[in-house]
């Protein structure tokens, strides 16, 4: 039997998707302390929401939980950053290839690009190419692949927003989304994916380079 998933009550995801919102756009950074207490007031809701968030963003490997050292933003490495992006470079490019061949809407591909490009920060860069990188996906006919791709999701935005802060190179990963989106909606599938591929393959080799140990900062999804 398949179970289902229990609901998240409504103070906890709107805690949740505000201390998310914070680490993906740079306002908590990695290795920050995140103190029940202090969020508690910051929100305006009492304690319990806030370590029922703090325990889903540690399922989501956004944030780390220590007994000793308490609740922390998850601090970014380049092996962390290539163990993402390796599951993305295996799946994502595939998943691009099957929304193509059936024909499914890009649409909300083309309007998170179209955000992206008149965002005025960081943070909504961020969150508009996050969208971008998801609607390539979502429609790829197989709901346990785009899951699988969810999962890593937020893992892959924190890597990138910091090495946003190191290298704000959007400009070159704009030009990499309107290739890909291009070919997408000619009906280049295999084009398209081979984009994609190259796309995620060159952010990760440029921002964390093999040989490179840790790398810390504050903040895209590429």
């Amino acid at each position: 039997m398949t179970s289902v998933p229990t609901p998240i009550p409504s103070r906890t995801l709107f805690v949740l998707e505000g201390i998310k919102h914070r680490i993906l756009t740079g306002q908590l950074t990695p290795g920050q302390a995140l103190v029940e207490t202090e969020i508690a007031a910051q929100f305006g809701v009492s304690k319990t929401p806030v370590r029922e968030a703090l325990k889903t963003l540690a399922g989501t490997g956004l944030v780390v939980m220590n007994q000793y050292k308490g609740v922390t933003v998850r601090m970014v490495d380049a092996d962390m950053a290539r163990e993402v992006y390796d599951v993305r470079l295996l799946l994502e490019p595939e998943a691009l290839k099957r929304s193509v061949r059936r024909g499914a809407s890009l649409d909300a591909a083309r309007d998170a690009l179209t955000r992206a490009d008149e965002a005025t920060d960081t943070a909504e860069r961020s969150l508009a190419n996050r969208e971008f990188h998801r609607s390539l996906y979502v429609r790829c006919g197989n709901p346990l692949l785009g899951r699988m791709l969810d999962e890593v999701r937020d893992q892959a935005a924190l890597v990138s927003a910091v090495a946003w802060a190191a290298n704000p190179s959007w400009e070159r990963e704009a030009d990499e989304h309107r290739e890909i989106l291009r070919l997408a909606l000619a009906g280049d599938s295999d084009g398209a994916a081979r984009a994609l591929h190259a796309h995620i393959e060159s952010f990760v080799q440029r921002a964390y380079p093999a040989g490179e140990s840790e790398v810390q900062g504050e903040g895209g999804q590429e």
